[in-house]
């Protein structure tokens, strides 16, 4: 499985500052009230990496507990959440732990698995388990949110080589991105090529991740299989369109029997 090291965590959040992580907080707001879960909620948010969805969902109201396997983009979190205006009562708690072996011992009203979290469970043994530990923490009628990168748009328009440049207080980091499909096992390997400069000192280092795409009815079996129906599969990050082949991210919601 993908290891997210020290030094790709403290580069990730300058490589996505221009995401927009506040419209994808409104987004599951809107899925969360759209099926049936409006008010403020307990919310899981799996592999929940340095925060960034977190800590806005903290902010707006709901109790999160946000789980990562990774220490280094916990401590990333943890910082962040220190210097987050938030009650005492409202901190997210971000703790260490494997997806697939989860067992917290309590149940939320939602769980989040968010920038292609779901994908990183590339094996099939992985997929289950982290399915399997939705289900568990999930309370009747809750709500598993998730994106992932679409099969059909992949193999209509394969992922190709690109370079990312971010700057923010005084550190750059270059990204080269080489992927690779590996259409039978329906995997992109991707490899990266990072460069950092700036304040510090200069590093260049690689990472290799490993992401699984999936078709709309694998994802409607594999969420069966774990007592999870699926009420909503979407184009991301409007939520709005067809999961077809010219949405390559696509949004899904189910609903725990």
């Amino acid at each position: 499985m993908t290891e997210f090291g020290p030094d790709y965590a403290d580069s990730y959040d300058i490589l996505y500052r221009t995401k927009d992580y506040a419209a994808e907080v409104d987004l599951i707001e809107r899925l969360l009230a759209k099926h049936g879960a409006p008010s403020p909620r307990r919310i899981l948010d799996l592999g929940c990496g340095t925060g960034s969805h977190a800590l806005p969902l903290a902010q707006r109201g709901h109790h999160v507990t946000g789980v990562d396997r990774s220490p280094a983009m916990l401590a990333q979190a943890r910082a962040k959440a220190a210097s987050t205006a938030l009650p005492a009562d409202r901190i997210p708690a971000f703790l260490e732990g494997d997806i697939g072996q989860l067992d917290l011992g309590e149940r939320f009203d939602a769980a989040l698995m968010m920038f292609m979290v779901l994908g990183y469970q590339y094996d099939y043994s992985a997929l289950m388990s982290a399915l399997a530990s939705v289900r568990r923490h999930l309370d009747a009628n809750g709500l598993f949110i998730f994106d992932v990168w679409n099969g059909l748009a992949v193999l209509a328009e394969p992922p190709r080589e690109r370079l990312v440049e971010a700057t923010l207080s005084g550190t750059r980091i270059v990204r080269r991105t080489r992927p690779q499909i590996d259409t039978v096992r329906q995997l992109c390997h991707i490899h990266f090529d990072l460069e950092r400069a700036g304040s510090g000192e200069a590093k260049t280092w690689q990472e290799k991740h490993v992401m699984r795409y999936f078709f709309p009815q694998e994802l409607d079996l594999a969420l069966q299989s774990h007592g999870l129906d699926l009420l909503q599969l979407s184009s991301f990050p409007d939520g709005e369109g067809p999961p077809d082949e010219r949405a390559w991210n696509i949004v899904g919601v189910a609903g725990a029997r």
